[in-house]
């Protein structure tokens, strides 16, 4: 089959034996990650994607391989044939949808009447699913952007959902010719306008684009709208592009849950270069201007390395001598990779998935961050069986179409970009750098004083508000309760004087680690009760937990409280920090159904000495300005 973005070529045909597969979720002993994310991670048309969808619904796992999330749609077109593929296509990305099915046509009824069901429902994310016959475009673009910020503005009202907004796709119908894009007032300049304004009005406002205009572009407008299908079911778009749609939404989704990848690990023969270096020798690579193929390698290459720049680490899993496939890097003139863009090198002779676990233990991120490109059909069998939460595109047998079935992939979506995630590649770098330094040192707490570590403590802000939902919504190993709130709820915190925040950020000698750490403290009568405490795994084993608990006591008692309490809530992930209570010495306080209660008495509280140097941010709210270790 020819390589299409309409077909989902990047992931592979589904079983011959789907249907039975399906049926067999019934039964007893599944197991989300083998059995029902294997089978959504495959090429499903929309029967397919709804017979998965019913057998998802009917099977309810009580397990937390996956991440909860209730949506509802909007729309002035029929839906009905849109939410259950949305169901299967969810848990291809790990996510467990519920679906809150709305009335036809009734956007702004169910979004400003409180007791509507999407309102009843407490949905987590509501999508605006409009085109451009829904909105008063022929009045004005002004008109149709008030319409539409009305609605959100409701939703924002009557809940704390964020809100998904789709843009227009143009519906093709060139009524000056080539005058119609530049003409002011014509239907195609009203909805560039129009585009441009919803983009404008939703940045920062902690809802979301879904680019629609985009994906109808890549597949061909021409295509996309099916008029026959609108007059005669009032189906907004052509059906066969349900499944296509279904995923690109259903990754969005899983990118405000924080399940974007977060390293792309690359084979190295006949995938960033043409040919085996182990047989065909440096001299005898295909790679380089001038050669067709030579040069689809370098867009292969061209692709990670702008990958690397918004903050993806690249990694290599090879099945080579180390020495020999480190040589082209090093030696090739061609090579636009180089070693120091590496953050993990894997070049053995075990196989890939042993590799991939390695990568993933060295990088301290699980394997379902990973995202394989190997050219090898036999090897993506394999991984696929052994670690099927793995992300790998299918390839062609042309390499020139290699970075398309990457990026149109969508493993690495964002609904965020800061600085921060910009510098994450070079941040797995230098922690490379400490692990050899720990190495040399020996002694932990010398190697910590030789870090010159500076920690920064501050309350939640505009400015980090971004970066704290995204710790929030990904962190799964350090999160003492796995509670996720949006950018919204998040927000919300910033102003409510009965809830104490921390953002911690922390620098060495090596560089600027960023922000590692999120707290949210509720104020009980005379405590306060941890809501959530999530860290990045990047900084375990550097007494950051201590420094922040005694940031965290010393607010407390500014605040008149007398002691601090906490709970573990077991994910099932979230192993590491069972005993993390116990360690800072909290002293159970009962529990049950795998949650532990701890509670600190903060007069048996003493003060650790530290290795590090503490920089603080005023807390500004509404009795005035405190610091920001005092509520």
């Amino acid at each position: 089959m020819e390589w299409s973005l309409e077909n989902l070529s990047w992931l592979p045909e589904a079983p011959g034996d789907f249907r039975l597969r399906c049926r067999a979720l019934a039964g007893a002993g599944v197991s989300w990650t083998r059995d029902v994310r294997f089978l959504a991670s495959h090429r499903l048309d929309s029967a397919q994607l709804v017979q998965l969808a019913k057998s998802i619904e009917h099977l309810q796992p009580e397990t937390q391989e996956l991440t909860r999330f209730k949506l509802a749609f909007l729309s002035n077109g029929t839906a009905e044939f849109i939410s259950p593929c949305l169901v299967a296509s969810a848990a291809r990305h790990g996510i467990l949808l519920e679906r809150i099915d709305t009335p036809f046509d009734q956007a702004a009824q169910q979004a400003m009447d409180p007791r509507s069901r999407l309102h009843r429902s407490a949905p987590h994310a509501v999508v605006l699913a409009f085109d451009a016959r829904a909105l008063p475009l022929d009045i004005s673009v002004d008109a149709a952007l008030a319409h539409v910020n009305a609605v959100r503005a409701a939703i924002h009202r009557h809940s704390t959902a964020s809100v998904i907004v789709q843009n227009i796709a143009r519906i093709p119908a060139p009524l000056f010719g080539n005058l119609d894009k530049a003409l002011a007032g014509s239907a195609y300049r009203r909805i560039l306008d129009y585009n441009a304004a919803l983009e404008a009005s939703i940045a920062g406002s902690g809802d979301y684009l879904m680019d629609v205009a985009a994906l109808a572009e890549d597949v061909g407008l021409e295509k996309w709208h099916d008029l026959s299908q609108w007059y005669t079911a009032r189906l907004p778009f052509s059906q066969r592009f349900v499944p296509l749609y279904a995923d690109v939404l259903a990754r969005l989704i899983a990118a405000l849950r924080g399940k974007s990848r977060k390293c792309l690990v690359l084979d190295l023969d006949n995938t960033v270069w043409g040919g085996v270096v182990g047989d065909d020798g440096l001299d005898g690579l295909v790679l380089g201007q001038g050669n067709p193929k030579g040069e689809a390698f370098l867009a292969v290459q061209r692709a990670a390395l702008e990958l690397r720049e918004r903050g993806v680490v690249l990694a290599v899993a090879s099945k080579n001598d180390d020495g020999v496939a480190r040589e082209p890097f090093r030696k090739h003139p061609d090579m636009l990779l180089r070693e120091e863009h590496i953050a993990v090198f894997q070049a053995n002779w075990q196989d890939k998935a042993t590799n991939l676990e390695a990568i993933a233990e060295a990088l301290d991120i699980g394997t379902e961050a990973l995202v394989l490109l190997d050219d090898s059909p036999v090897e993506r069998a394999y991984v696929r069986s052994v670690l099927p939460e793995v992300g790998m595109p299918e390839l062609p047998d042309d390499p020139a179409l290699y970075p398309r079935a990457l990026l149109f992939g969508g493993y690495f979506e964002a609904v965020t970009f800061s600085q921060e995630d910009r510098a994450r590649a070079q941040a797995y770098q230098a922690n490379a750098q400490r692990a050899q330094l720990k190495t040399q040192i020996g002694d932990v707490a010398q190697f910590l004083q030789s870090l010159d570590m500076t920690i920064s403590f501050a309350p939640f802000d505009k400015t980090g508000r971004s970066r704290i939902a995204q710790l929030v919504n990904r962190s799964n190993q350090f999160n003492l309760t796995t509670r996720r709130y949006s950018e919204n709820e998040i927000a919300a915190m910033e102003q409510d004087p009965c809830i104490f925040t921390l953002q911690v950020r922390l620098a060495d000698r090596f560089g600027d680690n960023g922000m590692i750490s999120v707290i949210i403290c509720r104020e009980r009568p005379d405590a306060w009760d941890v809501d959530t405490w999530v860290m990045s795994c990047r900084v375990l084993g550097r007494r950051v937990e201590e420094a922040v608990l005694a940031e965290i006591v010393k607010a407390a008692v500014a605040a008149g409280k007398t002691s601090i309490s906490g709970t573990y809530i077991d994910s099932g992930r979230n192993g590491l920090v069972r005993d993390h209570y116990a360690k800072l010495g909290f002293a159970p306080d009962g529990g049950e159904n795998g949650r532990t209660r701890w509670r600190l008495a903060i007069a048996d509280f003493d003060t650790p000495a530290l290795p590090f140097s503490v920089n603080l941010r005023p807390r500004v709210i509404a009795g005035g300005i405190k610091q920001a270790g005092a509520a």
